[in-house]
């Protein structure tokens, strides 16, 4: 197993790595590029790619919001919010690379939203530029506090209640958020050392972030249970257990059961390699089947029977916390179930490649 110790210095848009290895790398005669490969292209640079690209008709759409102040123009803006936030949430999975190194993830989808401090900026007579808001902390930006401007605190905000100076937030902070998902796009795909080419070349020579095949792959793996760890004792223990509804993630527009169950979607992704729950036998799933195919099977049924578990809670979250608290435990121990299967199970595989 590596023990490896990632230190990224921002220096001229390159990335310094000091990793110490204290185990023999991946086995040579087994290549799991094309793995890689799937992997990046498929499902990781295609999830950021259709966000970047909703994120981009999201910032058009409140554009116009100024200008077009109806009650079917905010519809369609709140739909458009739904839209863009699907693909985040499926890439949940896979949150390392520029998404951490570059400090991305606190600009897109920092919670919850600091409404005292937006409350004051709004009262000020600050200029409410893009640039403005790239400059303030996450709470303040990102997807939650368009959310919150779009649909306010109880999810029911009138078309009379926006102010000019909110839509001027909005049409700011739209920006800046596509300015972030842009960011993250062209980091895989572009400069001198996107994200992507090193991911796919892992084990080469000249790789300095991956030093073997099975650390990329490790990578990967751990991205996944992560998330599963993050939905089933986070997201939905937190407000479920504390009974505490100022805890759930996206309430202000009951989104919070799609955003739970397309982070399991991220996971089912990066697992079977695709983005339309086909198996592509050159994923994570095509090496459990090789290895264990009983062990493939169940994991299989796991994530979905996760992603229905969730989605099957009746009506929206925040109702079910108080009215349906024996479907939310059963979502919460199905994911809890996944999350174990993976990190006892596939795990320990992977370790022995």
């Amino acid at each position: 197993m590596f023990n490896t110790l990632l230190k990224f210095i921002g220096l001229s848009g390159l990335w310094i790595l000091v990793i110490s290895c204290t185990d023999e790398p991946t086995n040579p005669q087994i290549d799991y590029s094309d793995i890689l490969k799937t992997e990046t292209n498929e499902v990781i640079i295609l999830t950021y790619n259709d966000l970047n690209e909703k994120a981009s008709l999201l910032s058009s759409r409140i554009n116009e919001f100024s200008a077009n102040k109806t009650q079917a123009h905010l519809d369609l803006i709140r739909q458009l919010w739904r839209d863009a936030r699907k693909p985040w949430e499926q890439a949940e999975g896979f949150l390392f690379g520029p998404v951490d190194l570059q400090g991305i993830d606190p600009s897109i989808d920092s919670w919850p939203v600091n409404v005292i401090d937006l409350d004051a900026v709004l009262a000020s007579n600050d200029p409410l530029t893009k640039d403005y808001l790239d400059g303030l902390e996450g709470t303040l930006k990102g997807f939650h506090t368009l959310e919150y401007l779009l649909f306010g605190i109880n999810g029911n905000k009138t078309i009379q209640e926006f102010t000019d100076r909110q839509i001027e937030y909005l049409t700011a902070c739209a920006h800046s958020l596509q300015g972030e998902t842009n960011k993250l796009f062209t980091s895989w795909i572009n400069g001198p050392y996107p994200y992507g080419e090193i991911l796919k070349t892992a084990g080469d020579s000249s790789n300095q972030v991956y030093l073997s095949q099975k650390s990329a792959l490790q990578e990967l793996l751990d991205g996944i249970i992560t998330i599963a760890d993050e939905v089933g004792n986070g997201k939905i223990n937190d407000p479920f257990v504390r009974n505490n509804l100022t805890l759930e993630e996206s309430r202000f527009s009951a989104n919070s059961k799609q955003d739970f169950a397309d982070n399991i979607r991220s996971i089912q992704n990066i697992y079977f390699g695709s983005l339309n729950t086909s198996f592509n036998e050159q994923s994570l799933a095509g090496i459990v089947k090789i290895k264990d195919a009983a062990l493939h099977l169940k994991t299989s049924d796991q994530i979905q029977l996760a992603i229905t578990s969730i989605l099957s809670i009746p009506g929206t979250f925040t109702e079910a916390i108080s009215a349906n608290r024996a479907a939310i435990q059963n979502a919460q121990d199905q994911v809890r179930q996944l999350q174990f299967i993976l990190e006892s199970e596939i795990k320990p595989l992977f370790d022995k490649l």
